[in-house]
């Protein structure tokens, strides 16, 4: 699958959000946390169906979610009733000049244009408010989970981490970055569940896509590390950067 093919594919996520839910980890606390550090008012774009959204708002942070895909939105608001939905992307923020403290985006920033939803980002952000940007990755070095890759397939996130390529344009500068290594129990109807809310396999054809399930619940059924268990530690590295608005 191109690059482009795969920007498409991410277009439907809508298409898989209950495996959504299901399947994609939430974000450490310290992460969030060191993301946004004193802001109040957040925007979280490409809010998906809310698992950023729901750490910022534990977090007691004020959150308007931005977010373009309507079944997304949709489990996003039964999800995280407590922030403030709304349709957008981060090429075109449906929000005021100024008007939020940090803006944040989640599994997304890879979607973008990076030009033009950078100078949105600025618009929308009061003078010193952060821009952030995190991703959950599978640690790979870990041998099953480089295993699991092979059948799902890696994206374009995480090429981008991997090579330290993860850019934002003007106004804003140099991106401080922050990595977490941590472990998420997970049944194997929640790995399969998160394999299946993944866009290369979403843009599957359905028996391609009942193929690649089926290799991901044969690879935990034979693998060493993971026959035989209910409750599989299946570890993450979030990476985190941020950049302030000049």
């Amino acid at each position: 699958m191109s690059e482009r093919e795969e920007a498409l594919a991410g277009r439907r996520f809508g298409a898989a959000a209950d495996a959504y839910v299901a399947g994609r980890p939430d974000y450490p606390a310290a992460i969030v946390s060191w993301l946004v550090g004193d802001a109040t008012a957040v925007a979280d774009v490409g809010a998906g169906t809310g698992k950023l959204t729901a750490a910022l708002v534990r977090a007691g942070r004020s959150v308007t979610a931005v977010e373009p895909d309507a079944a997304m939105l949709a489990a996003l608001i039964r999800e995280v009733p407590e922030a403030r939905p709304l349709r957008g992307s981060g090429e075109a923020l449906p929000l005021a000049d100024g008007s939020v403290d940090a803006v944040v985006y989640g599994q997304a920033w890879h979607w973008v244009d990076v030009p033009r939803a950078s100078a949105e980002a600025a618009r929308v952000l009061k003078p010193g408010g952060t821009l952030g940007l995190v991703w959950n990755v599978r640690d790979t070095a870990v041998g099953w989970v480089e295993e699991l890759g092979t059948v799902i397939r890696g994206s374009a996130a995480e090429r981008m981490i991997e090579t330290d390529s993860v850019a934002v344009a003007p106004p804003f500068g140099p991106l401080d970055r922050m990595d977490l290594r941590w472990h998420r129990s997970m049944t194997v109807e929640e790995l399969v569940a998160m394999a299946a809310s993944r866009s290369y396999v979403i843009a599957l054809p359905p028996p391609e896509r009942e193929g690649v399930l089926a290799g991901v619940r044969e690879l935990i059924a034979s693998h060493p590390d993971t026959a035989g268990r209910d409750i599989i530690e299946l570890p993450y590295v979030t990476s985190a950067f941020r950049a302030r608005r000049p």
